[in-house]
């Protein structure tokens, strides 16, 4: 087969791969559908203003944001690679703050007073929720406005899994306060911040939100489940 003839037969065969693409994009400009896709069209025109490898390129999301990604990624991995006292997780800050607060507030008998504090400072996040699910009648919006989008909470229960009407994660202060008790940091057990302050914390959010939550215990497996009720 001549050279030429190699040359016809590719000429069609990357004509015919065009109208394919067309086709699956609407139909070629003009045609009503809207015709191919941008990186279609820079094909064909042999690019245009921006070059084909610009065309195809995917976007990160960080694109201007290099330095703070790069900021966030070395305090990982200083914070992962910190094993003294204890091999510390990435929500480890979060806990102790946590913890901290809720030592104080049993000290001192004011556990219900610190709940009703935080409920107050998420009222501009519950009311938006709120809003949205009086307007949608989607239950649903709770639970993804209280896990799902807040950072609080994701970044507290880091192996959360969500599912449709319901959250379930494994509860996140378990071993510093295992370990914080054997140097006399804290005295609280898992099952006392679980009901005097996880559970009443979530359950408070669902008030405002017009919900109702029901909230496990913590399973032999550690694990705790918030569902909307039935």
């Amino acid at each position: 087969m001549s050279g030429t003839a190699k040359k016809g037969i590719k000429a069609r065969l990357i004509s015919w791969a065009m109208k394919k693409m067309m086709a699956g994009a609407g139909g070629p400009p003009g045609s009503g559908g809207g015709g191919p896709p941008p990186w279609v069209k820079a094909m064909m025109a042999g690019g245009g203003n921006q070059s084909m490898a610009a065309m195809l390129a995917t976007s990160s999301g960080f694109e201007g944001r290099e330095k703070l990604l790069g900021d966030a990624v070395s305090m990982a991995l200083r914070t992962l690679d910190d094993h003294t006292p204890y091999p510390h997780d990435m929500n480890d800050a979060l806990v102790k703050m946590h913890l901290s607060s809720v030592q104080f507030a049993k000290d001192n008998g004011r556990i219900a007073d610190y709940v009703a504090h935080d409920v107050k400072t998420m009222q501009p996040m519950l009311q938006r929720l709120k809003g949205m699910i009086e307007k949608t009648g989607e239950k649903e919006i709770a639970l993804a406005g209280i896990f799902d989008r807040t950072t609080c909470l994701y970044q507290l229960c880091l192996d959360l899994k969500s599912e449709p009407g319901k959250r379930s994660f494994t509860f996140p202060y378990t071993k510093v306060l295992e370990l914080s008790r054997k140097s006399g940091e804290f005295s609280l057990t898992d099952r006392e911040v679980h009901e005097l302050w996880m559970k009443p914390r979530l359950k408070g959010y669902a008030e405002v939100l017009g919900v109702t939550l029901d909230i496990s215990d913590i399973g032999p497996d550690n694990k705790v489940t918030v569902a909307l009720a039935a």
